[in-house]
């Protein structure tokens, strides 16, 4: 891996908007072997990622979309999702995590969660800060946020973040797809949907191990 592919890759990976921003949230790649070989799979699933009729940036060039089953009953799987101030708890990416208002996520609620950039060659370690905002939220089936995440080294100008919990044999399967824009975003397509998909496998694995620990799984 080439020292410029480390340093977009440990900017980007954790940021889950998870741009999600971790989501997403741009710390150290938990699996950089991994995270150099995921496709995109942009289309992966069968059907949109969805929630209330409404999906990522359809003219973005950098997206992601990606599932996992969780032996989890969709309300524990959402409930650990959106409960964002308890992010910091279970995802090793997410330093902070503060609602910007009061009770359940509705349209309009916001939250600021930051998420360390460790330092690279290039550059000194800094703090990325991402801004999300809730535009559709059902609850127990779906949530979509969006918002920007800026940095002194990097700047994401939005994540568009999309996630659907469904009732399955054998508990919830997840899916979720996130899009970011942006100039440097952009600058290295291939690598930023690398990155992206990276920090949002990571999330997927986090957000099982967290929701299976409530059930006892």
């Amino acid at each position: 891996m080439s020292v410029t592919r480390s340093r977009l890759g440990k900017r980007l990976a954790a940021l889950t908007f998870s741009l999600a921003a971790a989501g997403g949230a741009l710390g150290a790649i938990a699996a950089p072997a991994q995270a150099a070989s995921a496709p995109a799979r942009a289309g992966h699933h069968d059907g949109a990622v969805e929630c209330r009729g409404q999906g990522t940036n359809p003219d973005a060039l950098v997206r992601y979309g990606t599932e996992i089953l969780i032996a989890a009953p969709p309300s524990t799987v959402f409930k650990t999702q959106t409960d964002v101030e308890r992010w910091p708890s279970w995802q090793d990416a997410v330093a902070t995590s503060k609602r910007l208002d009061h009770g359940p996520l509705r349209p309009g609620s916001a939250f600021r969660w930051t998420t360390p950039v460790p330092a690279t060659p290039a550059t000194p370690a800094t703090t990325l800060t991402v801004t999300s905002t809730v535009q559709q939220i059902q609850r127990d089936h779906c949530v979509r946020w969006s918002g920007p995440a800026t940095s002194d080294a990097i700047n994401i100008d939005e994540g568009t973040h999309v996630w659907t919990f469904t009732k399955v044999k054998g508990g919830t399967l997840v899916r979720t797809e996130e899009t970011w824009t942006g100039d440097q975003a952009e600058a290295d397509v291939d690598l930023s949907t690398q990155a992206l998909g990276a920090g949002l496998e990571t999330w997927l694995q986090d957000l099982k191990a967290a929701a299976e620990a409530r059930t006892g799984c």
